[in-house]
């Protein structure tokens, strides 16, 4: 096992409000295991992850769409409870671009990696990610920022359908507004009308040329990296399950070089300068170039995938490297399976592919995101919540429309409108 500093604590801090998120119980589970004392920053008490016998101490995230001063306070009252220097960890885009461009108010409190504050905000927004190619030399989809709504459909009639449409900092997105990080748009109309949203999606829209997908066509790439782009862990792998189908989040991958894969990611934190952990995604286009999709400046929540013979992950990489001690080579373990579990029984079910289903053959082991022998509770927590979810949707689905009152009729009692995901104030 990698040689952790068991004196120095780590922080996870996820600032998203999903309950099912995997990666925050892989960083929990890896950190923990190594003898670190390991806290996070999660939704709620219910959650999974605070079942964990790794995890040391649960607290709770701020209330709504934490501003920078708000996180910053938070940040600054968790370090008073551990009491001492911690490595932190963010597991969403949110909370690494806040928690670099505050990293000269968290010092002293908090172990990060030394960079450009504004450098992971860069890399996330999608919009700076497809300048930052152009000037690297990555293969990257055609991408279009249209300055008006005339200007958008005037980019669809001359490109052609689809044409995918994204916000350029989705991390921004206000769940009020309905409005997807990502879509297809098949019309200039619709071009038009979803640029016309710009101001309440806080962030410009872009449009990129459509990739389809095709067998095997979709690719990932993990890395820790240390000053000057040194790459000090990582790992390339493909995409066999997704959910949602062919759009969203690994559900079953497997680890397997590709070479053009990792060159792009190398090119790529050389050119900025990156340190710390950096998750890509990429799809290969018709003539077999891999073309470099999304760049997230955190672990991706199937980072576990790529675990060294010596147990040594990007997590553990990056403990290693901000406490000062150093990361020895890792034998690679290629043939290695990841399976969110819940996502992949999902998605074997919605694609339906012919010979598709949940083929786990692996030359070395399976990683299985919420099931571990020396921590079950997780998964257990996991399943009811799960399961719970599924039955309340269905209930509310064949659940008949009442009628509306008749006049004269009394008013019918209130309705609990408490939201079920809100944070709770009582933290073990």
């Amino acid at each position: 096992m990698t040689d952790l500093d068991p004196a120095v604590p780590a922080l996870v801090l996820r600032l998203d409000r999903n309950p099912f998120h995997h990666g925050t119980l892989g960083a929990v589970r890896s950190l923990g295991r190594a003898g670190v004392e390991v806290h996070a920053v999660v939704e709620s008490p219910r959650s999974p992850v605070v079942r964990s016998r790794h995890l040391h101490r649960a607290h709770p995230r701020p209330p709504g769409a934490p501003e920078p001063e708000e996180l910053v306070r938070t940040l600054l009252a968790v370090s008073e409870r551990i009491g001492r220097p911690a490595v932190l960890v963010p597991m969403d885009d949110l909370g690494a671009v806040r928690v670099a461009e505050q990293a000269h108010r968290l010092a002293g409190r908090y172990l990060l990696p030394a960079q450009p504050p504004a450098l992971p905000g860069r890399l996330a927004d999608k919009a700076e990610l497809a300048s930052l190619c152009a000037e690297a030399g990555i293969p990257h989809p055609d991408t279009f920022l249209p300055a008006s709504a005339a200007e958008a459909a005037d980019t669809v009639r001359r490109v052609g359908v689809p044409l995918v449409a994204k916000w350029s900092r989705p991390w921004l997105l206000d769940p009020s507004t309905g409005l997807r990080s990502t879509s297809l748009v098949s019309s200039p109309a619709a071009a038009a009308r979803l640029f016309e949203r710009s101001a309440g999606a806080g962030s410009t829209l872009l449009l990129q040329r459509y990739l389809p997908e095709r067998p095997h066509s979709d690719w990932f790439f993990h890395g820790c990296f240390s000053d000057g782009g040194r790459l000090l862990h990582g790992g390339t792998g493909r995409k066999e399950l997704s959910w949602p189908p062919r759009t969203g989040l690994t559900a079953l991958g497997r680890w397997k070089d590709e070479d053009a894969v990792a060159a792009a990611a190398l090119r790529l934190a050389r050119h900025t300068g990156y340190r710390g952990i950096l998750d890509l995604d990429f799809r290969r286009d018709g003539d077999g170039t891999c073309r470099l999709l999304d760049a997230n400046p955190r672990p991706g929540a199937q980072f576990r995938l790529f675990t060294g013979a010596d147990g040594l992950d990007v997590v553990r990489a990056l403990h290693l490297d901000l406490t000062g001690r150093p990361v020895p080579p890792s034998p690679g373990r290629p043939g290695r399976v990841f399976v969110a579990e819940n996502y992949a029984l999902l998605s074997a079910v919605a694609s339906a592919r012919p010979g598709g289903g949940l083929r786990l053959r692996a030359r070395r082991g399976v990683e299985t995101a919420w099931f571990a022998g020396d921590d079950p509770a997780p998964f257990a927590a996991m399943a009811g919540a799960w399961l719970g979810r599924g039955l309340a949707k269905g209930a509310r689905r064949l659940r008949p429309r009442e009628e509306p009152p008749s006049a004269g009729a009394p008013p019918r009692p209130a309705t609990d409108t408490r939201n079920e995901n809100a944070p709770c104030t009582t933290w073990q």
